[in-house]
């Protein structure tokens, strides 16, 4: 995901300070949300093993599935982002969407 260990002294409001047996040991820094999202998108070329961009329809159907489970379009510009990652429009990436939320109510 991305998250950084710094000393519990430097630790910000948003950061995680972790303590063994009542000592603050460690602080971990999480990226904002925009940042994990690239961090999920090259995760998902290298276990695809090639550019999302080149993934066939179904494919790219199931990383949009993914992503949406991950949270992946609550981020700020997370359409447009996944969008170029797989080389598709908007909207198109908001036709896989509503595809995935009308095979969900389906069921």
């Amino acid at each position: 995901m991305g998250g950084e260990m710094i000393e519990p002294e430097q630790a910000r409001g948003d950061d995680v300070v972790l303590s063994w047996e009542g000592r603050e040991t460690v602080a971990v820094r999480l990226p904002h949300l925009s940042d994990s999202l690239d961090h999920i998108l090259a995760d998902l070329e290298r276990r695809h093993g090639v550019p999302l961009a080149e993934l066939d329809r179904k494919t790219k159907q199931s990383v949009v599935a993914a992503l949406e489970a991950r949270g992946a379009f609550s981020v700020r510009h997370g359409v447009e982002t996944v969008a170029a990652a797989l080389g598709v429009s908007r909207f198109t990436v908001y036709n896989y969407l509503n595809r995935e939320n009308t095979t969900r109510s389906g069921e």
